[in-house]
């Protein structure tokens, strides 16, 4: 029973010391923020409010016309 609750004191210990996760959530929040300043970039370049840029995107992905 010893040897057990050593084993899961141990894997336990090396979970919370393993970092691997924290690059993956660092490399989603670059993302997300450089999503953000491109959908804003892409608006403010069409000049229209940000429904109508996304029925716009909406029209063009559906194989309707992009203009």
């Amino acid at each position: 029973m010893n040897t057990f609750l050593k084993t899961i004191s141990q894997s336990v210990q090396s979970f919370a010391r393993d970092d691997e996760g924290a690059q993956v959530v660092e490399y989603a929040l670059i993302i997300a923020v450089v999503s953000i300043i491109l959908v804003v970039a892409l608006r403010n370049l069409t000049g229209t409010s940000f429904s109508g840029f996304i029925t716009r995107v909406g029209t063009c992905l559906m194989g309707g016309t992009c203009v």
